[in-house]
Parts: C-alpha cells; structure tokens; sequence
C-alpha cells in the first residue's frame, strides 16, 4: 500500500518509520513517501499512486482538494491529529473517501503544556530568565499570584481539559468551573462545577482555559464581548484551535488591561507560519506581530503534542487506521 505524508519533519519520519516497520518488518508491503510540503491544491498531485494519503492539521483539504485525490485514485485520508475542522467532510462522503484521525494521542502532553503556559505567565519565568542571563536579579516586575484557591474555568472537558483540570484542581488547590455539552464526571468527582453559560464561567474565573474542538459554534468564542466579561487581569489559554480566540479582540483587551495575560499554542493564521523556520524572514502577520510586542504574551508554535509519547501514539494510530482500511474499507478511527 503506498502512503503519501504531507507536511512532515525529521521527528514525524522517524516515528512513522518505527511504526512501519513494526507493522511490516520486511518492509514490502507499506511504501511511505514522505514530503515536506503541506496539502493543498498545488501539491495534491504529488499523491499520484498512492492509494492513501496523509495529512496534517494546516493541510488543505477542501472540496477541490478532495475531488482532485480522488481522480488520482486515493481512497482513504488519514490525518495525524484529532481535529478534523480542516476536511470538507460532505465533499469526502460525496466521493466516497474514507477520512480516519488520531482521536486522542497524549491528552497529558496537550496538558501539561497548557500548565507551563500558565506557570510561565504568571511567575514571568520567560522575563526572569533573560534578566537573570543578562546579570539582573532585580524581582521588579516579575509579580505573580498564588494559584491555590484561584478560579479556574475549563471550557471543554473532554479527556484534555480533563487532564488539565486534575492538575490545577487536585494538584494546585484551585476551584474549578467546566462548561461543556457533555459534563465529565471524572471531573464532577475532583470538584468541578459546571456552568450554564460561558458568561456565568468567564465572570468568575481568574484564569481561562480552551480545550473545546473548533465548529462554527465555537470559532471566535472568545470575541470582544466575551472578553468584555471576563474578571479584569484574568489570564486567557488556548492550546484547541486557534479561530476559537479572536485574535483582534485580544489585542484591544491586553490593551487596555481587561486581559492579564494570554498563552498561546495556536494561532487562526498559524498556517502560514507554524512548523517551519522564518527566522530570517519579515514576518508578514501583522497581527501576530503585535501579539509579540506584548510583555504578558507567550506563544509557541503549535507544541504542545510534542512529546516522544505522543509522536509514538500518533504513528501508531496512523498505521492502525491503515490496517484497518485494508482489512473494512474504514480506518478504525473514521471521523465522527
């Protein structure tokens, strides 16, 4: 069967190589053409000859997209993550392409990173390490707060959001408010209380945290109004989707100091900047530019999958959705 990977890296190939190959020991049987551009309209062709093709959260897979896989002969998507915003699903069905993902990697990784946006934030561990190399020791400035007994809001409980509240709640000693369609009772049971609105959530949370999927419901669900009633000086997280936050309406709340701090790990225009070196570059998002000038703004680049742990999973899922493919015509994880 052969595979073609877009948008990869070193650390994808190595991963996805080991699980290959731990699949197919002779190495006959899965053929992986591996490319580091991303999926779109102009690279589609390269999947000539593939029976299957796989893709990444930033590739392109629209309605011209698709239609263009399947005059090459692909039959089957996978994609190396758990959101599937990117894929025009009604299209896929109409051409009856099989789309399988990676439900759930590391829900620990995407946590605990999303902990270390929070810490850095609030102790300024990214301020105080520049000083410190540069011969100040000076605290002014670096103020922090207690998280014990803080208000922490989780929109989205699902397995991440889960994994986020048990640190902050259990581990940390804050309360914890949840709002979700679905409450989790594993978080009811370390003491969470659900909220009937994102009004009710954001009024009385001192720090914010996004783990809900991106749909049309929930892009810029944190807008201007939102942000408006929020507690003043709460810090904002966001390591789900990037159009989940207004980028726009950040900038004027951290302007005016309604906003206390942002972490990022996504960005609505990431596309055009993330997973790649552009050191040498002018950045050309103007918006993001101005994120950057903030002193209570942290962003990274799309990472907070990035462990050897989830990489692992990741690969392994891929090639599970493969086999099963092969054997149902249905990866083992469709979309839902």
């Amino acid at each position: 069967m052969n595979l073609t990977i877009f948008s990869t890296r070193p650390y994808d190939r190595e991963f996805l190589e080991r699980a290959r190959l731990a699949a197919d020991p002779g190495g006959t049987h899965y053929h992986f053409t591996y490319l580091d551009a991303g999926l779109d309209l102009n690279t589609a062709a390269t999947a000539a000859g593939a029976q299957a093709v796989c893709a990444f959260v930033n590739d392109r897979l629209d309605a011209p997209v698709l239609e263009r896989l399947h005059q090459l002969g692909v039959r089957l998507v996978v994609l190396r993550c758990a959101g599937f915003n990117q894929v025009d699903l009604a299209a896929a069905a109409r051409l009856g392409l099989q789309v399988g993902r990676v439900p759930e990697y590391s829900p620990h990784a995407v946590a605990e990173h999303t902990v270390a946006l929070l810490l850095t934030l609030n102790r300024k561990i990214h301020r105080a390490h520049a000083r410190v190399r540069e011969g100040n020791f000076a605290l002014d400035g670096l103020l922090g707060f207690d998280l014990h007994g803080r208000t922490v809001g989780v929109v989205g409980t699902g397995k991440i959001g889960e994994c986020f509240a048990r640190i902050l709640g259990p581990g940390f000693g804050c309360r914890l408010l949840g709002l979700d369609p679905q409450p989790n009772p594993a978080c009811e049971a370390m003491g969470m209380r659900y909220v009937a609105s994102l009004a009710e959530l954001l009024a009385a949370s001192d720090v914010v945290s996004l783990h809900c999927p991106l749909t049309p419901q929930t892009k810029h669900l944190i807008d201007a109004a939102a942000m408006a009633g929020m507690k003043r000086g709460a810090v904002l997280l966001n390591t789900s989707r990037g159009a989940v936050v207004d980028a726009g309406a950040a900038i004027a709340a951290l302007k005016t100091g309604q906003l206390g701090g942002l972490g990022l790990d996504v960005y609505e225009e990431e596309g055009s900047l993330f997973f790649r070196d552009l050191s040498a570059e002018a950045l050309q998002d103007d918006v993001f530019a101005r994120l950057l000038t903030f002193p209570n703004v942290l962003i990274t680049g799309h990472q907070g999958f990035f462990t050897a742990d989830a990489l692992s999973a990741i690969a392994d899922t891929t090639m599970a959705n493969l086999q099963s493919f092969e054997r149902t015509g249905r990866p083992l994880h469709p979309v839902p």
